[in-house]
């Protein structure tokens, strides 16, 4: 199982929401390059990165990302507001993988498939997850701003039938509460044949004694909390980021 740090982006900062909400928001660094540096110093072979103001419709940071995986040497998961064929292509030259959530939906609502089998014939399965963002089952697109009425595990089931191996799964209820993952959903998940779940939402370290099931796990509030614990620790923080000290 790998453990993959998430860093979310928000006005050019690493920030982390609560359910989604950009009125729940946690700045933890004005300095995403040096965050990013400092998850590869620490070991990490691999990092998601999130452009939370595009998925939001309220601006980009892909400047910003692909500048990040410019200056890092491990690569990198790029999700957010990746809507059109011609945006995923540009971030495919230089991120390992993207995550598609919207236009994956829209484009088999609007009876596009074909579209999807060419983006799989011309960059393979293994660099396009499928963000199954979910509400307790019901599947949630823009940003999680809008209700799909498709049910998790029919969209799972179709988008395996497409082709597609690779997904990120997200209870939004549970993102950013640091109260654990949704475990008897994902457990279920990954007994679809020819499934690879990537955990995410309310993820803590707790969860990782419990998840070994899963090949790829996002963590991020919880692996803030820890790194600002251990610099405060060493002494580069005069105090604990805010929400260790909630907990």
């Amino acid at each position: 199982m790998k453990i993959i740090p998430a860093i979310d982006l928000m006005d050019s900062k690493v920030v982390r929401l609560v359910k989604g909400d950009p009125k729940r928001k946690t700045v933890y660094s004005e300095q995403p390059i040096e965050i990013a540096k400092k998850w590869q110093n620490a070991g990490a072979d691999f990092l998601h990165l999130v452009d939370l103001d595009a998925t939001l419709g309220l601006g980009s940071n892909l400047k910003l990302i692909e500048k990040i995986s410019n200056e890092i040497d491990i690569p990198v998961q790029v999700a957010g507001g990746l809507r059109t064929v011609e945006k995923i292509s540009n971030v495919l030259e230089f991120a390992q993988r993207v995550v598609i959530g919207t236009i994956a939906f829209e484009l088999v609502e609007n009876k596009q498939k074909d579209t999807l089998s060419t983006l799989i014939s011309k960059f393979g399965k293994d660099r396009l997850v499928i963000s199954v963002d979910h509400n307790n089952g019901e599947i949630v697109t823009h940003g999680w701003q809008k209700s799909s009425g498709i049910k998790l595990f029919d969209a799972l089931n179709q988008f395996v039938d497409y082709g597609f191996s690779e997904f990120l799964m997200t209870n939004i209820s549970k993102d950013g509460m640091l109260e654990g993952p949704d475990i008897v959903t994902l457990k279920e998940a990954t007994k679809i044949n020819n499934v690879n779940i990537i955990a995410s939402g309310g993820v803590s370290i707790g969860a990782l004694f419990v998840a070994g099931y899963l090949p790829g796990i996002l963590m991020g509030v919880s692996l803030m909390i820890v790194a600002s614990f251990l610099a405060y620790k060493q002494g580069f923080r005069s105090k604990p980021f805010k929400p260790f000290i909630e907990i």
